[in-house]
């Protein structure tokens, strides 16, 4: 039981950052030059998932604006909110299936304490 609590609890962390990572890329998409971040997901031994955070190196659209040095290129953010979007509900349904499985096993529990009662 306390390995399979330990898979959703980190599951539950690893995702949690992923929304939140999302969050912060839709947060800076229109700020010039920013460039976003992904979160990759691995596995962990004995059991679990692991998180680490990578910044995305693509260039983003370049554009012209009109600076105190006259126009000039200016490089915008490389954030597809047609990607962000996607993967913040698919992170939204990993996290709730992780609730899931730990309310399951907590279910287990409360059965298993009933019957030696």
């Amino acid at each position: 039981m306390i390995s399979g609590r330990y898979a959703s609890l980190s599951g539950l962390q690893a995702y949690g950052m992923r929304l939140q990572n999302n969050a912060n890329n839709i947060a800076n998409m229109n700020t010039s030059g920013f460039r976003k971040s992904r979160v990759l997901l691995s596995e962990e031994k004995p059991q679990g998932v692991g998180a680490q955070v990578e910044k995305v190196e693509t260039p983003g659209p370049q554009t012209m604006e009109e600076t105190g040095q006259g126009k000039r290129m200016v490089e915008q953010s490389n954030v597809d909110l047609t990607e962000e979007l996607p993967e913040m509900m698919l992170d939204q349904h990993a996290l709730l299936a992780n609730i899931r499985s730990l309310q399951a096993m907590d279910e287990m529990e409360k059965n298993v304490l009933d019957l030696k009662a």
